[in-house]
Parts: structure tokens; sequence; C-alpha cells
């Protein structure tokens, strides 16, 4: 839905603390995203006194951080099936509501360990991700971003790209010859370019499609094996340090 910006997080095996633990699927228990739904990025969502608080127009909700009964289901996240908690039938009708279709909103339970690609994982079979579409972390640089926003007609913000960790100056798109990094407390591992799909043409702000920019113009210059690439994706190699806005990025090793 509409990201939330940070001044800290706790790193955890997942990704930050409370990042994408939550979900929406349909009657069948796939995945809803703004790829086929982009007014989720008008859904404001903020925790606060142990409650989710989410807020669509003027409507507003408050969800437990745990589903108040028991009722489990087996959610589909593209080849990852997984266990959920699924949320009583009030909160899933504000949800339909918003977005206009049926759907369920779902936790991750603790309990869940979705693995991630054993190709890019850095301990196989081990590494473990919440609901985000393969990785726990996502990192891009902000001249990366000036880059592109040169080559196009009408700039377009970050959070068209939704990363977890945004770092200022790195010349453009040096995060890619990146292998290890620190930030604050934390040692991660660069594992992946992440190839991108149609969300960063959506308006974050206004919740819908916006044509075919910025993907057409990176595409032109950042294509690979038929993949459009812009950002990394990290695996953390000791969770439970604290990254906060201004921590030092230091590069470890390159590839």
């Amino acid at each position: 839905m509409k990201g939330i910006a940070l001044s800290e997080s706790v790193v955890e095996e997942r990704g930050l603390r409370f990042d994408r633990r939550w979900m929406l699927v349909d009657e069948k228990q796939q995945f809803l995203t703004q790829r086929d739904f982009p007014a989720m990025a008008r859904i404001a969502i903020a925790l606060e006194d142990g409650q989710l608080k989410a807020k669509f127009g003027a409507e507003l909700i408050s969800i437990p951080f745990q589903p108040e009964h028991e009722e489990n289901a087996t959610v589909k996240i593209w080849s990852s099936s997984v266990k959920a908690k699924i949320y009583g039938s009030d909160i899933n009708e504000w949800f339909s509501h918003a977005i206009d279709s049926a759907c369920r909103l779902v936790l991750m339970p603790d309990t869940t360990s979705r693995k991630v690609s054993p190709f890019y994982a850095v301990r196989k079979f081990k590494d473990i991700v919440s609901f985000a579409d393969g990785y726990p972390f996502l990192l891009i640089s902000q001249a990366s971003l000036d880059d592109l926003n040169s080559r196009l007609e009408s700039p377009v913000p970050m959070n068209r790209f939704r990363p977890n960790f945004v770092v200022l100056g790195a010349g453009p798109f040096q995060e890619d010859a990146w292998k290890r990094i620190r930030i604050g407390e934390t040692m991660f591992h660069v594992v992946k370019p992440c190839a991108r799909c149609v969300i960063p043409t959506i308006d974050q702000a206004a919740g819908d499609k916006t044509g075919t920019e910025p993907l057409r113009t990176l595409a032109g210059y950042r294509t690979k094996n038929k993949n459009v690439l812009f950002g990394q994706n990290l695996i953390a190699d000791t969770p439970g340090g604290v990254v906060k806005a201004g921590d030092i990025v230091e590069i470890i090793e390159t590839k």
C-alpha cells in the first residue's frame, strides 16, 4: 500500500520490522499488489499503540496486530505457498471496498518461514523473507534516480521504486558493483539486481497508472536478459541491529 518513511528501524531476518508482514489476498488466496490494483497506493497505513491504522479517503479503520480469531490459510506469493492468519469479515470488507474487489487481509506469523531463492541466498534454505516479492531489503542510490530523471521529460520521485534504503553520495549505479556493505551496525550482502515490474509506472500519490514511463526510458539502457534492472536486493548478515536515516554506508567488498 502507501509507503511509510522512517527515521529508524530494526533489521530483522525477513526485512525491516513490520515491513510487508501483512498482505491482501483474493478468494483463491493469491497475493494482490498495485500491479493490478493501483488504488492500493491510496491506502495509508500507520502503526500506533499496538495497532495498524488504515485510511482510504475519509474512511478510517483500526486493525489489531494479531487477528482476533485463529483462522489460517495457505497463501501464495509467486511460487511460494506459506501459512498466514486471516482477519475477520469487517476488516476484509473495508479493504474490499477500498480496492473495489473482494479480498482478505492476512498476517505472516513468526512461525511462518518463507525461504529466499536458493540461487541467491547467502545461507541456502535458511535465509527468509516476508511477503515482499523475493528479498528482505531493496537499496537504490539517489544518483541512480538522478541519472534516470535526467533522461525523462517528467522526473519521477524515488517512491515509485519503493526501496527500503536510499543512499546518498555514491555515483549513478555504483551499487551494482557492491558485494557487502555495512549500514550502521548491520552488515548486508548485495545478492541480486532488482528486475522491475510495472509498479514504477504508478503514481504513488494518486494511485493511478501513468503510462509506460519511467520503465520505457529505463529499458533503453538498463536491460539485461530481457529484465529492466534498477536497485539491488540485500540480505542481512547479522539481523538485530538498528538502521537510522543518516547512517554511513561503508563498502566492505565489491564484486
